[in-house]
């Protein structure tokens, strides 16, 4: 049953577009795409498009669940909807929750890279190292004072990355070599669908435009309208961005960059002013998709995980009663910067995420008549999210052994913790309870 909430001030369509946004650019350009561009090569623009197709069909699956079931629990309630209170629907909440943790370590890695960039008296990986650390810290004092300055500032952040990012994609192409466009050999079709995979992980923030359903002006409208919008445009500006980067940098000197890849691009054309703006830019991207995700889907994962439900007055922005689950999120993000590489991490939370994804189409296939969805776009979202992570697994064995173990300990450890808690507490999963808007 329905609960009306008093007349307000709900987030409108563009605001929830930027949030989507806002939990996408900041992983797909700034951190991940050096990294791709080592597997793909100058052919890294179509892992991007084909990344976000596979988005694309899961945003359906999410348009369609987050307009039946508007809630803040997001991704959270349509499993426990579709698999019900039960081992599978926790096993996955807590495979999000570790998805999240993955996220926010490429972010703060991400942030530290482009931030050494200023400093020269360190060690380039040890001051990164620093400075990522020291981002996390700073995030999670916010949270322990409750503040929401980040949070409410969202749009004008987004507003100036997406800002900068076309005016440097714009300024890019006018500087691109053909040649360093061109393929001298036949498509290395495995290479590409491998970097589709990996950067998947650029395009899973639109699933947070979710968990902000209760505060959304005309939920059944623009929820679809925010998922679809910002993975387009996010696709889009990660396109641009990538033909300019690798039209402008031979391949070798963008794998020597890779961390910082965007910052080496601007300056071949820009000079100092160019790459520094591109670092600004990275350092607002960062720290608006570490606010993102760790105010919003690690603390709804976490919440449900340890109490089964969320408040019934739920603040995204806030841990409420449970900051030992900031902490304990903080302190592990801290320990995967210290103890992982980037690239690690990186194609852990791409598989984490595929799979999680995977498991929501799957929860959406059993609810589909109720949703009034199309089966067979479910059905493609699905076979697209788990042949990814066959790829990307499939590269993890050949490269990364030590990748692949660290998933599968994830994901056993994710069912088992849930069989586990589950067996010593009294925790059941509950639905949330779905609420509308007044009009003012």
């Amino acid at each position: 049953m329905n609960n009306k909430l008093k007349a307000g001030k709900p987030i409108g369509l563009w605001s929830a577009i930027a949030l989507g946004i806002g939990g996408m650019i900041g992983a797909g350009v700034f951190s991940i795409l050096g990294i791709a561009t080592e597997i793909t090569g100058n052919l890294i623009y179509i892992s991007f498009i084909i990344g976000g197709g596979i988005a694309l069909l899961s945003a359906y699956s999410y348009a369609k669940l987050g307009s039946k079931y508007p809630t803040a629990g997001g991704a959270v309630e349509f499993l426990i909807r579709g698999f019900g209170d039960g081992i599978l629907s926790g096993g996955f909440n807590f495979l999000l929750y570790f998805g999240y943790i993955m996220a926010l370590s490429v972010y703060a890695k991400a942030f530290g890279n482009y931030a050494a960039t200023f400093l020269s008296s360190y060690p380039p990986a040890a001051s990164a190292t620093i400075l990522a650390v020291l981002i996390i810290l700073i995030f999670t004092f916010i949270n322990f004072l409750g503040a929401k300055i980040v949070g409410k500032s969202e749009t004008l952040i987004v507003a100036v990355k997406v800002g900068i990012l076309v005016t440097f994609s714009v300024v890019g192409f006018f500087f691109i070599k053909i040649s360093l466009l061109t393929v001298s050999h036949v498509m290395p079709i495995g290479s590409v669908l491998t970097g589709a995979a990996l950067l998947f992980l650029g395009y899973e923030g639109f699933g947070l435009i979710t968990n902000t359903a209760e505060d959304i002006d005309k939920p059944q409208k623009n929820i679809p309208r925010a998922l679809y919008l910002a993975v387009i445009l996010a696709m889009l500006i990660y396109v641009a961005v990538s033909i300019v980067v690798v039209g402008n940098l031979p391949l070798p000197e963008i794998q020597q960059t890779a961390d910082h890849a965007l910052a080496a691009v601007a300056q071949s054309f820009g000079g100092a002013i160019g790459s520094t703006i591109i670092v600004i830019a990275a350092l607002f991207s960062t720290s608006s998709a570490i606010n993102a995700t760790l105010y919003g889907g690690a603390n709804v994962s976490y919440l449900m995980a340890k109490k089964g439900e969320l408040p019934s007055f739920f603040n995204r922005k806030s841990w409420h009663d449970s900051k030992e689950g900031l902490v304990i999120t903080s302190a592990v993000v801290i320990l995967l910067i210290v103890l992982l590489n980037l690239s690690n991490v990186v194609m852990l939370g791409s598989s984490i995420f595929l799979l999680v994804y995977a498991g929501v189409n799957l929860a959406h296939l059993k609810l589909y008549k109720e949703t009034d969805a199309n089966k067979y776009i479910i059905c493609l979202a699905i076979l697209g999210c788990f042949f990814s992570l066959a790829v990307l697994v499939y590269y993890e064995v050949l490269n990364s052994p030590l990748t692949l173990y660290l998933l599968s300990a994830i994901v056993l450890a994710s069912f088992f913790i849930e069989w586990l808690y589950r067996k010593y507490t009294s925790r059941r999963l509950k639905h949330r309870r779905i609420v509308e808007f007044l009009p003012a």
